[in-house]
């Protein structure tokens, strides 16, 4: 009875990521984008709240979506009338970075909590003007945005709570839960457990209201959890704190602890004392009737197995960090619902439907230690140099080579050669990660580096700036379009801003690409700089639907745009000239 449930690693969910992570700026390899409608609105991708306002001091919350994240050196804050005393804003260490073109930058993923003191001797009403910036990892960088805040006079305390989670989330945290039970502590227990619950009354009504009954008090138990955990967090702000090596550095060891005991080095299980009493109840408690199997639906969300204990342990430091207590209820409750769907499916007859126990377990079992090491060097590549990163990166890719079998060169039936063929993927790759690492290179999508570009003639390629004009108002804007119109010539309309690493990427990787710079032969390039962010500009945005720069938007000889090979967000130089070529095929 005690090897019960299951509950598959949320690192397939973690932003390890991909938000990135390993990297705040995205890799130039990323494919293009040609639609706004993949990027959300600014104050949606970044949601600000005032949380408490006391006569001593304003508590702010941003949240940054999944997938976004906020500059630390760009945050503003003013009272209007400007004679309101404010102290200077509270802000914890960001997410450091280094960015070839920008040099070194803090940024915030997911929950910020900032403290604004304020003059104990002026208390009165005031609008607060809070100033900030942010892009999408995707590479979309938003122009600065200003949000007004009534702060009241009298001392008045306002509470919000921010929510982080999303149906895709809730969608992840049901499958990764059902994955669980595919590990080979489960899913030979499920014949058992259905005896133990169901008491043989399998098929129909009453076989489903039993499992129902088992199925939801485990799953509200580890909801509960999910909130405890969630409150957790929110006190102690571990969102924030979790940019310090303090904390990364012991987040990172649980989780190689974790997966060791995905390998088997050990068991992580309750103490005894804990565990034998649940066992007592658990078998005082027959089965066969509602009562029943909700107890054991209970006591069973306690006596986890080894295969269950270290993916869960996990999910809960993820979701302590996440600050949210309501959000992490509901992402452990969804788990725990995948984790009862094949007992559903056993006690309505279904058990046909589910694969048979077999070696393979093993394979999911070790495939989720795996992945816990991944989340383990994504946690340490924000307080490691890029190229050590790499390094470990590497190391991974290597071990999980050589366990495939990339080195054993006997015979192998054709499943395992598959295998074998993987692992030395992994090993070639393992490599180009250390010749990278030891060359001075930090993206993983990239070990090596990108080759340095040149022409036809073989000499380097460099754009040449007097091909660009740079313009930054609507007015000129107007006029260049206008007079490529009548010059009966094709125009590339370039958003650009200084603030932009994307725009950056592209500037000196995209546009510089000797393939490209041949197939934009004849048309007219003009950049629009967006720096300055003012009004007119922003409505200019606005005008073509467009968040912010990055973007490149081609023109016909019609004076029309090609809304079709627009490209919002970054983009490699291969994909890119291909839109060249469609755009050059409807002329």
């Amino acid at each position: 009875m005690r090897r019960l449930l299951y509950l598959m690693l949320l690192v397939l969910v973690l932003p390890v990521n991909a938000a990135g992570l390993l990297d705040s700026r995205p890799s130039s390899t990323l494919g293009s984008i040609n639609n706004s409608a993949d990027f959300l609105p600014v104050r949606e991708a970044f949601q600000l709240s005032l949380v408490e306002s006391t006569p001593q001091s304003i508590k702010l919350r941003f949240v940054a979506t999944e997938g976004y994240y906020l500059y630390r050196h760009r945050f503003q804050f003013r009272s209007e009338p400007a004679d309101i005393g404010l102290g200077a804003a509270q802000l914890p260490s960001g997410e450091k970075k280094h960015d070839e073109y920008f040099g070194d930058v803090e940024v915030y993923h997911g929950i910020l909590d900032v403290d604004l003191p304020r003059n104990n001797a002026d208390q009165r009403a005031f609008t607060l003007a809070v100033t900030y910036q942010g892009c999408a990892d995707k590479g979309l960088c938003y122009p600065p945005e200003t949000e007004r805040l009534k702060i009241d006079g009298a001392a008045a305390t306002t509470t919000t709570s921010a929510s982080t989670w999303s149906w895709r989330e809730l969608a992840l945290f049901f499958l990764a839960g059902l994955g669980l039970t595919f590990t080979p502590c489960v899913l030979p227990m499920l014949p058992i457990l259905s005896g133990v619950v169901l008491r043989g009354q399998v098929g129909g009504l009453r076989g489903f209201n039993l499992s129902l009954a088992y199925v939801l008090p485990m799953a509200a138990c580890f909801a509960a959890l999910g909130a405890l955990m969630g409150m957790f967090g929110a006190q102690l702000n571990l969102q924030a704190r979790l940019q310090s090596a303090w904390v990364l550095v012991p987040f990172a060891l649980f989780f190689a602890v974790f997966a060791l005991a995905m390998f088997g080095v050990f068991e992580l299980k309750l103490p005894h004392a804990v565990s034998s009493r649940l066992d007592r109840i658990a078998g005082r408690t027959e089965g066969g009737s509602l009562w029943g199997a909700a107890v054991l639906g209970v006591v069973s969300s306690l006596l986890v197995s080894p295969c269950v204990s270290a993916p869960l342990a996990g999910a809960l430091l993820y979701i302590s960090a996440s600050g949210d207590a309501l959000g992490g209820a509901l992402k452990l409750f969804v788990l725990g619902l995948g984790m009862g769907t094949p007992l559903l499916l056993v006690a309505t007859g279904g058990a046909a439907w589910l694969p048979k126990s077999g070696p393979w377990l093993v394979y999911v079992k070790n495939a989720i230690g795996v992945l816990l090491l991944g989340l383990a060097v994504g946690l340490l590549s924000r307080v490691l140099p890029g190229p050590f990163t790499l390094l470990l990166i590497g190391l991974l890719a290597a071990g999980v080579g050589l366990f495939l079998g990339a080195l054993e060169f006997v015979y192998k039936p054709p499943r395992k050669r598959l295998g074998q063929l993987l692992g030395m993927f992994l090993v070639f790759y393992a490599l180009a990660c250390w010749y990278g690492a030891f060359s001075g290179q930090s993206n993983p999508f990239s070990p090596i580096g990108q080759p340095a570009v040149v022409n036809l003639a073989g000499n380097p390629q460099a754009q040449k700036t007097s091909e660009w004009q740079t313009i930054s108002t609507p007015v000129e804007l107007d006029r260049v379009l206008a007079e490529a119109k009548s010059a009966n010539t094709q125009l590339l309309l370039d958003w650009y801003a200084d603030w932009c690493i994307s725009c950056k990427v592209i500037e000196h990787e995209v546009l510089n690409d000797a393939n490209v710079v041949e197939r934009l032969k004849g048309y007219r390039l003009i950049r629009f700089d967006i720096t300055a962010s003012n009004a007119e500009q922003r409505a200019l945005l606005d005008r073509y639907k467009l968040f912010g720069p990055p973007a490149l938007m081609f023109f016909g000889k019609d004076g029309k745009e090609r809304g079709d090979v627009r490209v919002i967000g970054e983009i490699n130089a291969k994909d890119f000239a291909e839109r060249v070529a469609k755009a050059n095929d409807q002329i």
